[in-house]
């Protein structure tokens, strides 16, 4: 269901007597491709039983391109518009729309206006998903555009800032008819009332139809990111509920751990270095049997002792909270759950659902670019760079190769560099200058990156390996991402949403030293 070019000059013909001689009291934008035109009747020639103001709607929506008078509500757009609307806003205020007429008898229409800026055109190229709105200067020469147009084989692009507007001539011309709107669309049950209805229910019949169809359009696309957000968010939880049930069941053996401990340093000069296991008598089990301790055969026998009282006491701190991070994981999992059948459920408001569970916490914002801000794509980098509470750069590898190149051959000796202690993650490196000490709250907004960009983000503390670089080597044969240490210390973290929320607010690529 699309206008054709007869709909097109129909609509025209329509509107060309209504609007002709009005004044554009503003310019509303609706990224990427709709804008409203509200228009005002000049002073003094205005019916006095007409409606103060109409709004023209030019909609370039891939989904159902048109353009009608907008009598139904419309939310305002909340957010920047981008330098396209800006510039239709600075041109088109108190301009005089002089006409609205078809273009080449195709699905375009010119409309001319004239204002302060001189003669001003807008073209609405209704061409399905290449529909797309010009705005022309003098000379017909395009002064701005809401899409860029695609280019195919290097060759120089339809249109261009600076350059005379010329039409589409992608294809063959659609085939000629002569079916009317009311015919095509069907007259709508229900006009709105006062007397637009009565002077344009070709327009009224358009936004019922189409406007419906694009908003059923824009519902299902809200509808169809809320399901992929939730998704997405559901396989994380998962995973964190995943590791902590794992994480509480080696919990629960800590003991065991703490007695293989005593039972090993009991059994000193029994073994030595190299030895894979030791059988030592349990005498903390009923009978005394004998009990087989596997041994790290790279560590000397005090070493593997004190490896499984370190082993205990990570354990034992861990006993101390994941009982409440389970219970908080579990909860956030059900509202999950109930929000994945609520989005299922085509009376709920996709978009407003998506705020509702942004607002409760189960959703992060969507990260929307800012239209104004558009610049070329820079080369990527292994890392990601966030800012520290003092300014230092703290960058956060982007997968097990990216971590390499980041600690072993970008972070200087002086770095430190940061790991959690308990699993897998993404290297973090805290950049030093040679010969100071790093910021203890910069260690701790490092130490919070390494715990975000892991397994286990989402917890409430953890031990956070810290060390400087020049302590950090990378075994022979060793898979990616993994290093040895041979210095350092291990932090433990007590996570501050505040923090870490401020870090990733702050995420940026910082300027290049001069």
């Amino acid at each position: 269901m699309s206008l054709t070019a007869h709909h097109v000059a129909q609509l025209c013909d329509e509107l060309q007597p209504l609007l002709a001689g009005w004044k554009v009291k503003d310019v509303q934008g609706f990224p990427p491709r709709d804008v409203l035109l509200i228009l005002e009747p000049q002073a003094g020639a205005g019916d006095e039983d007409g409606p103060a103001v109409l709004r023209l709607r030019l909609a370039a929506d891939p989904s159902a391109p048109r353009l009608h008078l907008q009598q139904g509500r419309l939310q305002r757009h909340d957010g920047p518009v981008g330098p396209f609307f800006q510039k239709l806003t600075a041109d088109l205020v108190g301009a005089t729309l002089r006409s609205i007429a078809p273009v080449r008898g195709d699905r375009m229409v010119l409309l001319e206006l004239r204002g302060d800026e001189g003669r001003r055109a807008l073209v609405v190229e209704l061409f399905g998903r290449r529909a797309n709105l010009v705005l022309l200067g003098a000379g017909d020469k395009v002064l701005a555009m809401a899409a860029e147009p695609p280019t195919k084989g290097g060759k120089e692009p339809r249109l261009a800032v600076g350059s005379p507007w010329t039409a589409p001539g992608a294809g063959k011309p659609p085939p000629p008819s002569s079916v009317g709107i009311l015919e095509s669309f069907g007259t709508p049950e229900e006009l709105p009332p006062g007397k637009v209805k009565d002077r344009a229910p070709l327009s009224w019949t358009v936004e019922c139809n189409l406007g419906s169809a694009a908003a059923e359009a824009h519902d299902a696309d809200a509808r169809r990111t809320l399901r992929q957000r939730v998704k997405r968010r559901l396989a994380r939880t998962r995973a964190l509920l995943g590791g902590l049930e794992a994480k509480a069941d080696a919990a629960d053996g800590a003991e065991r751990i703490r007695m293989d401990g005593d039972l090993l340093k009991s059994a000193l000069g029994t073994f030595k270095r190299g030895d894979r296991e030791v059988r030592v008598q349990d005498w903390f089990a009923e009978g005394t049997p004998e009990r087989t301790i596997e041994l790290d055969p790279k560590l000397a026998p005090t070493e593997n002792v004190q490896k499984l009282f370190d082993r205990f006491h990570k354990l034992e701190r861990a006993r101390a909270t994941v009982g409440e991070e389970l219970d908080r994981a579990r909860a956030r999992m059900g509202a999950l759950e109930a929000l994945a059948e609520r989005a299922e459920d085509r009376a709920v408001d996709a978009a407003k659902l998506d705020a509702e569970a942004v607002e409760a916490g189960l959703l992060d914002p969507r990260q929307v670019a800012d239209v104004r801000k558009r610049k070329a794509p820079a080369p990527r980098k292994p890392y990601r760079s966030f800012v520290g509470t003092h300014g230092s750069e703290i960058r956060v590898g982007r997968t097990s190769k990216d971590n390499d190149t980041l600690t072993i051959r970008l972070a200087r000796g002086s770095d430190y560099w940061l790991h959690t202690a308990d699993c897998p993650g993404s290297h973090v490196v805290l950049c030093t200058p040679k010969g100071k000490e790093p910021d203890h709250e910069e260690v701790l907004d490092a130490a919070h990156l390494a715990i975000h960009f892991s397994p286990i983000r989402g917890t409430d503390r953890a031990p956070v390996h810290v060390a400087q670089r020049k302590h950090i080597h990378k075994p022979k044969g060793a898979k990616p991402g993994l290093v040895a240490l041979s210095g350092g210390r291990i932090l433990e973290v007590r996570m501050q949403q505040e923090r870490l929320d401020a870090l990733l607010r702050g995420a940026h690529e910082p300027p290049t030293p001069s």
